[in-house]
């Protein structure tokens, strides 16, 4: 299938397209069918409260998106409530915004989803704001706009319900096809022409979304599976090609080495372009699988290496007879781990052409799944903890209190304007759409700067563009059918790419925005205008604002993401201790040391990335910020390394040597964590070791592992002077 095809499925078939679709749906129909009633206004309303539902439905276990929309329709109607009745003055109305934006929005602390309960009563305050309701029509219109978000959460959870693990399936697909860019940037640094100093950025910046993604998966799959208690064919096989694929890329992390040197050594020779390419095309193969996985169908046609990698075996054998014996040790453990890679990539294959076969739910290595999932803590001492300047929530929350205040002030007084006509000798009114402002604030401010930065830009431009491709819309098209198309498809256009491209995401939002007003008698131009006109304003607001109120800098965050890498990875090396010397590690703890690595190296490096992106004063060391992400992903990277080489075997004793070396190791970064701020984790070794006497000539594997215990003795030396040279 060529490339350009398959992207282009990929997304129809994808969560996020799914996502567009069902909140298209659920913001759409009741507009629709009270149209046809001659009620349209109320059929806008109950799409108010659509509205405001469709921020919590955002990918997870359908009891937690039950929970939070249930809690998220009583906060809604009882914020419409009060809300209707302080718009009647403006103090009141400012003391609201104040202190419930202020709550809404410190609801962050308590996970993704509180903070998405925390915007549907935001929005619920913006929409309503500027409503000019009678006293006795104000409760009428609570009722409707609860009665359109109760709608919504009923049309979501069937939606899981026809399919409760589509979404799990999507996610997977996804994530498989992460683990395939992970895959093809690792290709690539056996490549001659490769800068790996870039490549290195690279590698990094994917892992970001693995683990992301993973995380994402781990929440859909393990929680529905603890919720749901069932084991059916088709969850099995769900379940077993994630917890595969979380192996797989700690596979492709175990294939790192010091490439630098492997070219100086081998470059010669042409086994590293060999090996590089040949990567490439496991990762196409395992691309294959994650477009099957993806589009729910079979895949039958599994291609195999076995030749590849004879071949590779032959080229490698070929160097090892020129060569000292143990010379070509490092391109065997490449060949070791090309054949795991590759039976990984098949077994994957195999799950989704067997799905009726019993040996998918009778599958007896279980694992502690609920170990893996996070589990929230919503006890009130959390928030008392972060009611303080030290807390970057606390800041951020007060940050949107005040500015959102500031917004509402510049849209109830006329000197900005006033302003404005004295600049460009225009008359500008903010119209009866002056939330607008409000709204703009409240979707670019972020905790943090370079993420506010980032949607100011992206909403400037995208309401821009949106809206000169509205008014071209209404100007060209007239009629009411062909509107009502156009809409629905802008706004499955908007909420498909809300979550992945968010400027093309306005794009399509605000055209659809425009043809809805003119349905509901408001001339076009004037409300093009004035969106256009809110959105610079309120662009202008918060962007001053990130920089200026309470902001918070990644620069003062670093020193914690990077105290807290260095603790998973020393827990991380110390189930490899543990296992050299013949103690018992499980394999539940082994994976949790694992994965606690990837999500503590993953929020290092976007901390690291969003720094980047922040004023140059405010970017401190990032010189030797960068080192220590890098040193710390080849620091994992080795330990992952070692790890899969010692998958089963059993070592009663160790040589003295190699003990030394990984305690040296622990100690070396224990320090380190400390200086850091953070607490050592000792590792008391006593198992039997060999004794001087007892000690032969070293095998092939045991010299092996001598060598890659020292690089990373020799690694963590390098992440304790780097540590030093930023606390300086």
């Amino acid at each position: 299938m060529p490339l350009h095809s398959r992207e282009i499925k990929s997304f129809f078939f994808s969560q996020y397209f799914s996502d567009g679709l069902r909140i298209s749906m659920g913001l759409l129909l009741p507009a629709v069918v009270f149209a046809q009633f001659g009620m349209l206004a109320t059929g806008v309303t109950l799409s108010l409260g659509a509205a405001c539902m469709s921020v919590i439905d955002n990918p997870g276990p359908a009891i937690h998106k039950r929970n939070a929309m249930l809690i998220g329709n009583l906060v809604v109607f009882f914020i419409t409530l009060i809300t209707g009745f302080a718009r009647y003055n403006l103090w009141v109305l400012g003391a609201e915004i104040t202190f419930f934006f202020f709550l809404f929005s410190i609801l962050i602390i308590y996970g993704n989803r509180a903070g998405n309960v925390g915007s549907a009563g935001v929005l619920a305050i913006i929409f309503t704001m500027d409503k000019a309701l009678p006293v006795n029509a104000i409760l009428p219109f609570c009722l409707t706009v609860s009665a359109g978000g109760i709608w919504y959460m009923a049309m979501s959870l069937l939606f899981f319900g026809i399919r409760p693990y589509r979404a799990a399936q999507q996610a997977l697909g996804e994530n498989i096809r992460d683990v395939v860019n992970y895959l093809r940037t690792k290709s690539d640094f056996y490549l001659s022409q490769t800068d790996l100093d870039a490549n290195y950025r690279k590698l990094i910046s994917q892992q970001i979304l693995v683990s992301q993604h993973q995380d994402a998966v781990r929440e859909l799959l393990f929680k529905s599976r603890l919720v749901v208690r069932e084991s059916t064919n088709y969850s099995r096989m769900l379940l077993l090609t994630f917890v595969d694929l979380v192996d797989l890329f700690e596979q492709i992390m175990a294939t790192h080495y010091d490439y630098s040197h492997m070219h100086e050594q081998y470059g010669h020779t042409g086994i590293l372009e060999d090996i590089g390419h040949l990567l490439h095309r496991m990762g196409d193969e395992l691309d294959n699988v994650g477009y099957a996985v993806l589009s729910n169908t079979s895949y039958d046609s599994i291609k195999r290496f076995d030749a590849d990698l004879e071949q590779l075996k032959t080229k490698i054998d070929a160097i090892g007879a020129t060569t000292p014996p143990t010379a070509n040790m490092v391109l065997k453990k490449v060949l070791i781990n090309l054949r795991d890679l590759s039976q990984k990539i098949v077994n994957i294959a195999n799950y989704h052409t067997i799905r009726s076969s019993k040996k998918l739910i009778d599958n007896p290595n279980e694992v502690d799944y609920a170990r893996f999932v996070s589990h929230q803590d919503f006890s009130p001492q959390v928030l008392i903890n972060n009611l303080s300047f030290k807390s970057s929530a606390f800041r951020f929350a007060l940050r949107v209190s005040l500015v959102s205040l500031l917004g509402l002030i510049i849209t109830k007084s006329s000197a900005l304007l006033y302003l404005i006509h004295s600049v460009t000798g225009k008359q500008v009114a903010f119209g009866q759409h002056s939330y607008w402002v409000l709204l703009t604030i409240i979707v670019i401010l972020k905790p943090a700067y370079s993420l506010s930065k980032q949607r100011n830009f992206q909403r400037l431009v995208g309401t821009i563009v949106g809206g000169l491709i509205g008014v071209a819309i209404l100007t060209l098209v007239h009629n009411g059918t062909a509107q009502v198309i156009i809409l629905a498809i802008l706004m499955i256009g908007a909420y498909s790419f809300i979550r992945i491209n968010y400027i093309v995401s306005i794009m399509f939002m605000t055209p659809y925005v425009l043809i809805l007003f003119k349905f509901l008698g408001v001339g076009h131009l004037n409300v093009a205008e004035e969106r256009i006109l809110d959105t610079i304003i309120g662009s202008v607001i918060a962007f001053a604002a990130s920089y200026l109120v309470f902001p918070t800098w990644e620069s003062e965050q670093l020193k914690i993401a990077m105290r807290d890498v260095i603790t998973a990875n020393v827990n991380y090396l110390i189930k490899i201790a543990e296992n050299i010397t013949g103690i018992a590690v499980s394999a539940t703890n082994y994976k949790l040391a694992r994965k606690d690595v990837y999500i503590k190296s993953a929020e290092l490096a976007g901390a690291f990335e969003r720094m980047n992106s922040e004023p140059k004063a405010r970017q401190i060391k990032n010189k030797d910020v960068h080192k220590f992400v890098v040193l710390n992903h080849i620091l994992s990277s080795y330990i992952a390394t070692i790890a899969s080489g010692l998958s089963g075997k059993e070592l009663h004793k160790t040589r003295p040597e190699n003990l030394k070396m990984v305690k040296r190791s622990i100690n070396v970064l224990n320090d380190t964590a400390r200086k850091l701020g953070g607490t050592a984790i000792e590792f008391i070794g006593d198992k039997p070791i060999v004794a001087a006497q007892e000690q032969s000539e070293l095998s092939g594997d045991e010299t092996l592992l001598k060598d890659q215990l020292g690089f990373i003795n020799k690694i963590s030396t390098d992440v304790a002077k780097v540590s030093d040279d930023y606390l300086k």
